[in-house]
């Protein structure tokens, strides 16, 4: 049935009901995902209860809304992959642009992150991390997991794997101890080396050290590789000396250098809820001046389009958007679109955002810039490909 017959054929209400019933989408991640206003979640209600009817174009943006996977897994790769704490996918993403990844198993404990996963990649993650059986884990070749930075409370005890029990961390030790991946990619974010005087960092190293892995670290730049995004991670790379004979060829990709601009992410046309009210431009000033007069550096950033980059989006973004506002000719500032946010972690625009406004700016904020897992993934397969 042609969207034109559609029309004709069936109640716009029905149309726009089962459109997203079929997309797993509330009124409000429906009326943001396709650009609304402020409200649009009310005009979708009332759309679907007939006590009003959109118009042409604005049904057929609600059904043009993409329902086909746009990443969906190779069975057939060479290399079987895991992805723990999974996210939106920025990690899996990278390694699945190279085209040599099969996913296995991926594991994530957020419904929503697990709604934007199922959306693009048609895997549903299994949940809590902590309640998987290692032993239960496919095998695989490769291990992915940006665990989150816990407090090593037992850290610098020099208990090796014992240390890292009570941590996310453990989690993926116990894995690549049970599976024995030929090789693991790990990040976070880059204070984890001096947390805890580098007790800590000190600690995950040598329980991958102590597992058999030859382990290299380095912190790498968003910005170096084509992101416009002043981010900084540190990324842990290792290779099963047992398996991988040429793991000493493995070397960190150097920056690209491609040139960035903040005005190659921003949209052409934004929508006004997205520029800030008064009143939060107000406070934003006050509390920069406070800052300023005791000394600190803190306080709301503003970019334009010819901005190299921006600051380091956050989980927080969502709540003031200070660290990246827009300026606007005339107007307040503005905050990133959820495109932008996704755009400036380097996520390609088929890559579809199927939650609310707010938890999409917390899902980018905690994901990765993904050409920078990309030009990792690439040499880190270089090594496999290569090895005898």
């Amino acid at each position: 049935m042609t969207f034109s017959t559609s029309l004709k054929s069936v109640s716009p209400a029905l149309l726009i009901k089962e459109k997203r019933l079929r997309l797993n989408m509330t009124q409000k991640e429906l009326a943001d995902a396709v650009g609304m206003s402020k409200f649009g979640d009310r005009t979708i209600r009332r759309w679907e209860n007939g006590e009003s009817t959109p118009s042409n174009l604005e049904l057929k943006a609600i059904m043009s809304f993409p329902e086909n996977v746009p990443f969906p897994n190779n069975s057939n790769a060479k290399y079987k992959v895991i992805d723990l704490f999974a996210g939106i996918g920025g990690v899996r993403l990278g390694f699945h642009q190279t085209g040599q990844a099969n996913f296995v198993f991926s594991s994530e404990i957020d419904k929503f992150a697990i709604k934007t996963y199922k959306a693009n990649f048609d895997d549903v993650p299994l949940g809590d991390i902590t309640q998987i059986v290692e032993t239960e884990v496919p095998d695989h070749d490769i291990l992915l997991g940006g665990f989150p930075c816990q407090a090593f409370s037992r850290a610098g005890k020099r208990l090796g794997f014992e240390d890292t029990r009570g941590t996310l961390f453990f989690d993926v030790a116990r894995i690549i101890k049970a599976k024995r991946p030929k090789a693991f990619l790990l990040e976070n974010v880059k204070n984890l080396k001096s947390h805890d005087k580098g007790r800590t960092f000190e600690t995950i190293i040598q329980t991958l050290l102590d597992l058999g892995y030859a382990v290299q670290t380095k912190i790498l730049k968003s910005k170096d590789f084509g992101v416009p995004q002043n981010r900084e991670r540190i990324y842990i790379v290792g290779f099963d000396k047992a398996q991988v004979s040429n793991y000493e060829d493995f070397q960190f990709p150097e920056p690209t250098l491609i040139p960035t601009r903040v005005g190659d992410i921003l949209e052409e046309q934004v929508d006004s809820k997205y520029t800030i009210s008064d009143k939060l431009w107000e406070g934003h000033q006050r509390r920069k001046l406070e800052h300023i007069e005791k000394g600190n550096g803190f306080g709301y950033s503003i970019f334009n389009a010819d901005s190299p980059y921006a600051n380091t989006i956050s989980a927080r973004y969502y709540k003031d958007g200070s660290e990246i506002l827009i300026a606007q000719d005339g107007n307040n500032p503005r905050k990133l679109t959820p495109r932008e946010a996704a755009r400036l972690q380097g996520f390609p625009d088929n890559f579809i955002i199927s939650v609310s406004d707010t938890q999409s700016y917390k899902q980018f904020g905690n994901s990765v810039s993904v050409p920078v897992i990309k030009a990792l993934a690439d040499k880190m397969l270089e090594v496999l490909n290569n090895n005898n």
